[in-house]
């Protein structure tokens, strides 16, 4: 759909995403600034402090705003339909390959691609999926990209005042404004309990997979003031051999080994710079006035069953009316059967994007605290009270989901014997290691299926059906007098 009424130089930027996010600076200006994953607000004094111009009437500036990458979309849209911006400055902190994701959007295009076996858009070099609504052709006039730098120096704040004070629009505007829907997305759920997932896996990206999986399936779709969300509540996942994923199997679902071990260091490191609110290394290793993973791995070296391990991130003093407050809010090391177990509490997760990010940086404090205290690494359990997909990625969602296949995973409460004996059922429960633990008898199924849920015997769903069948096979068998096989 197109405007022809704003075909001019005095065109107005109008955002159709994030207005409330964005700090439109001039609305007549022709400059649009890129900030990252850096504070606006950052960026905007930098800008002041170099007595670059933020007049409302007269500055080059027309909007500043941070690009997390999921806003790419948005981005591209909001650009469509103001393409009086002839220029952006992107600077900041590129803590998601964003900026990389934007240059190469408007010189390399987009391409199809396979992914989990269906076919998608993607930014071509780039594992970034897209939609293909918006493509570069759409824009009459290419907006100019300058990338300044992460503003920690002198040389890129240099290169951020030069961009704009040497900005000089070489035509008017040229082009209508241009809108174009987000892709429409049919969200629906099957019912469930949406408050009581538990997730047990192997290894991370397993557990990923399980999580996206739940949420494409049972998450109820709520409506933010920052847009809507496929949600559930207080999700737990248990990773329960925390190691490092093949790099193989991570960049099928467009995850980078090398980013994710970067993401490592980086999420612990303990200095906080101007251009963030908060980081989770900051509030676990100085924001208390001590190292927290030092602390508790002295705390433990001297007494292995100490249970006062646990960090608050979230300041309720400060973060309760904050803007940009800690999705991770506490974390809890406890040393169970002999091991270093880590236990990690968001209040709110980006489930596609973050939570795997996230659990390797949580891995990275875990052996820091393990290697300093002398203790072998356990299980990481993660709880999410608010975990959620960003519908606009549904589609990428449904392919993560739709690549679950079946697997056969133990009980993890035992195995069972089945078998007839003196004229009874008889349900023989055993550990892994084939020592007995209890025997059920009766003459009736139903009585054993009864026991069996009392006793809490069964905590697999497939291994409870696989029981109930033989369950029914012997008393039939003991009923006609056939010989009873389980199988």
């Amino acid at each position: 759909m197109q405007e022809s009424d704003a075909k001019n130089a005095e065109m107005e930027f109008k955002p159709l995403h994030f207005g409330n996010k964005l700090r439109i600076v001039n609305p007549h200006g022709r400059v649009g600034i890129v900030t990252l994953w850096s504070k606006v607000e950052f960026v905007e004094a930098a800008l002041a402090e170099m007595n670059v111009d933020l007049s409302p009437a007269t500055s080059k500036i027309a909007v500043i705003g941070t690009l997390f990458g999921n806003g790419l979309p948005h981005l591209l849209r909001n650009l469509l339909y103001n393409p009086q911006i002839g220029q952006l400055v992107i600077c900041g902190a590129n803590k998601s390959g964003s900026a990389e994701d934007l240059i190469a959007f408007f010189k390399d295009g987009l391409e199809k691609s396979v992914s989990l076996g269906e076919t998608v858009t993607r930014i071509k070099g780039r594992t970034r999926i897209i939609d293909d609504l918006v493509t570069p052709e759409r824009f009459v006039v290419t907006p100019r990209i300058f990338s300044a730098g992460d503003l920690k120096d002198q040389v890129s704040r240099e290169n951020l005042y030069t961009s704009i004070q040497t900005y000089t629009p070489v035509d008017a505007v040229t082009g209508d404004r241009i809108q174009i829907e987000l892709p429409k997305v049919e969200v629906s759920h099957f019912p469930s309990e949406p408050r009581n997932h538990n997730i047990v896996k192997d290894s991370p990206l397993e557990a990923w997979r399980e999580l996206i999986y739940r949420l494409v399936r049972f998450g109820h779709l709520v409506h933010l003031r920052k847009g809507d969300r496929q949600e559930l509540q207080n999700v737990r996942v248990v990773v329960r051999n925390p190691k490092v994923d093949q790099a193989e199997y991570l960049s099928m679902y467009n995850f980078s080994l090398e980013e994710l071990i970067q993401y490592q260091h980086d999420m612990l490191v303990g200095l906080l710079s101007d251009d963030h609110s908060y980081t989770y290394g900051n509030r676990i290793r100085e924001y208390y006035g001590f190292d927290a993973l030092s602390k508790f791995a002295q705390r433990l070296k001297v007494n292995p069953q100490d249970r006062d391990c646990y960090l608050a991130l979230w300041d309720s003093h400060k973060d309760i009316d904050a803007d940009d407050a800690p999705c991770l809010v506490s974390l809890f090391f406890r040393v169970f059967d002999h091991k270093l177990t880590l236990t990690a509490t968001y209040r709110t997760h980006n489930a596609l994007d973050a939570w795997l990010k996230n659990v390797y940086g949580l891995m990275n404090a875990q052996e820091i605290v393990a290697k300093e205290a002398g203790i072998e690494i356990g299980p990481i359990t993660i709880i999410s009270h608010s975990i959620s997909i960003d519908p606009s990625k549904y589609d990428e969602a449904k392919r993560v989901a739709n690549s679950k296949v079946f697997s056969l995973e133990m009980d993890a409460n035992g195995q069972f014997m089945v078998s007839i004996e003196d004229e009874e059922i008889v349900v023989k429960h055993i550990d892994d290691n084939g020592t007995p633990l209890h025997e059920y008898r009766s003459k009736k199924a139903e009585k054993i299926q009864y026991e069996l849920n009392r006793d809490c015997a069964i905590a697999d769903i497939n291994h409870a059906m696989y029981i109930g069948r033989q369950l029914a096979k012997a008393e039939m068998c003991l009923r006609s007098g056939e010989k009873f096989e389980e199988g």
